[in-house]
């Protein structure tokens, strides 16, 4: 039984119409690229002589995993430590979606988009970030009849793929990468000023595990849909480099109604406060404060 299962799989990656004639080997080319010589900054390996392609090795995927559960585990108290409704849950969405959904701000020329074969195929592309699937959770959660409420955080960790320029690898602009991504939604008139008071916590956090200077700057940036955006940057001897976002993001796609005891419904605007974790830049900065 074992063997016929062995050939039964070999027969279904190597049919004929991948590799030319029935039981042929598939047209595999040897990897040449030496370990040593792929290490190219002494914390990345890259075999593929292709910039911003990482192969992550078992002591860095561990490393990562462990970092998704405890800065989960922070900000999760955090947030209660500051109002204790808050209702905090994990999502995992697909790295393909609509294209429909991806931000206007991402033209073609920025993402990993698939080619539609006929014209009723759905446009697809590669996620550039986990927020358009998290927020159509969260509209899904809300929207159910399930008695959720805000405050309201959901997460994701998981892959985003961009075509960055290119540049050398100590930068971490990757074309495919490892987000965190926390979004946190709360009424306007709420009164708690999430976003200052969750800067010097979330600093401390990554601190705790990455083992260099960090600080809290004033992102460069100010995306369309951000009210502020702070930035959390790590010096690794080479650079500043940003390890983490912090905005108060205003464009949830819709209004939220609460329901009193008494009297008409309440619709209330909605403020989400977001912190984006890159979590490869998190481990290679890790890995240079290890190996000094």
């Amino acid at each position: 039984m074992r063997a016929l299962l062995a050939d039964e799989v070999f027969a279904s990656c190597c049919d004929v119409g991948r590799c030319g004639r029935p039981g042929a080997l598939p047209d595999v080319k040897p990897l040449t690229t030496s370990i040593k010589a792929a290490k190219e900054t002494g914390t990345v390996l890259n075999l593929y002589h292709v910039n911003s392609l990482v192969h992550w090795e078992e002591r860095e995927i561990h490393l990562r995993d462990h970092m998704i559960g405890f800065f989960a585990q922070e900000v999760r108290s955090f947030l209660r430590s500051v109002n204790p409704a808050w209702d905090v849950r994990r999502v995992e969405a697909p790295a393909l979606m609509p294209r429909a959904l991806v931000s206007s701000a991402y033209s073609n020329a920025d993402i990993w988009v698939q080619e539609q074969l006929s014209a009723g195929d759905t446009a697809l592309v590669l996620r550039p970030e986990t927020t358009p699937s998290t927020y159509a959770y969260m509209q899904h959660i809300l929207g159910n009849h399930s008695r959720t409420r805000l405050p309201l955080c959901v997460w994701q960790a998981g892959r985003s793929y961009r075509r960055e320029q290119e540049q050398p690898m100590k930068h971490m602009r990757l074309k495919e990468f490892w987000q965190l991504e926390f979004q946190c939604a709360f009424t306007a008139g709420s009164g708690n000023d999430y976003h200052a008071a969750c800067l010097e916590p979330v600093r401390r956090m990554i601190a705790s595990l990455i083992h260099l200077p960090t600080r809290i700057v004033p992102s460069d940036r100010l995306p369309a849909y951000s009210e502020v955006t702070t930035d959390i940057e790590v010096d690794n001897g080479d650079k500043w480099m940003e390890v983490c976002s912090i905005s108060r993001r205003t464009d949830f796609p819709q209004r939220y109604r609460s329901q009193p005891k008494k009297g008409p419904d309440i619709e209330h605007d909605v403020l989400v406060l977001e912190i984006a974790i890159g979590l490869d830049r998190c481990v290679y900065n890790w890995s240079i404060a290890a190996d000094r």
